[in-house]
């Protein structure tokens, strides 16, 4: 994939992982389409110290590995730092983006707008399109995209902000505080995984979530939220 229309091609996909060897491949699975079109120039892995087979799906698709400490922050600052492309697309692995996506993604690159996918879950429930209802919600009203619904950003732009900060949460809401409301959505959406939803209950999680965004608005220590947000 990195190869892909030799030095050309706009865009480096940068996707950060921990134990993503059932996801990864399902993701870059529904980045071929940009490979075709031209317009993905890489696609880097950014590892937080992964156990299971993730490096061997990212090898297998071709990806650039890069290892690291586990931070998703920093993970993703490494990533853009090795990107070579002139946009960066950050995803996450349990996300895949519809048929088609590469297509919107084109017409935006002679822009400097910087673009988010809408969200959708892998689950048809009603609790499902409730919860992916309000974070599209959100996103348009306060321009707080989270991870999940991507990030497309031009280089130029992306190292004029400063990049991602090295935090283990919340660097997607850092991220578009940084960008002061410069965000915009794209139409195509960025289908992500239910399953923690599921695991957790669909308002247990959705509270879960909008407390800690709340409790970081209020200044609580990012490494206090994550040790919270990742008990069971």
């Amino acid at each position: 994939m990195r190869r892909a229309k030799a030095m050309r091609a706009p865009i480096s996909v940068v996707i950060p992982v921990l134990n993503a060897e059932k996801q990864l491949a399902h993701c870059a699975a529904a980045l071929i389409e940009g490979v075709e079109a031209g317009l993905i120039r890489e696609l880097i892995v950014t590892d937080g110290g992964s156990t299971d087979e993730t490096q061997l799906v990212a090898d297998e698709v071709g990806a650039v590995w890069i290892t690291g400490a586990a931070s998703r922050g920093g993970q993703l600052k490494r990533g853009c730092v090795a990107a070579r492309g002139d946009w960066i697309l950050v995803l996450h692995a349990d996300t895949i983006l519809d048929a088609g996506w590469s297509v919107e993604v084109a017409t935006h690159l002679n822009s400097s707008d910087t673009r988010y996918f809408t969200l959708a879950f892998a689950s048809g429930a009603l609790p499902a399109r409730f919860v992916a209802g309000w974070a599209n919600l959100r996103s348009r009203l306060f321009g707080l995209p989270y991870g999940d619904q991507g990030l497309l950003i031009s280089r130029a732009l992306y190292e004029r902000v400063g990049g991602f900060q090295d935090m283990p949460l919340m660097e997607d809401v850092a991220m578009a505080r940084t960008l002061r409301g410069g965000l915009r959505p794209l139409k195509t959406r960025a289908v992500t995984s239910a399953t923690k939803y599921e695991t957790s209950g669909w308002i247990r999680r959705g509270s879960r979530n909008l407390l800690t965004l709340l409790r970081y608005f209020a200044g609580v220590p990012v490494e206090k939220l994550a040790a919270s947000y990742r008990k069971p």
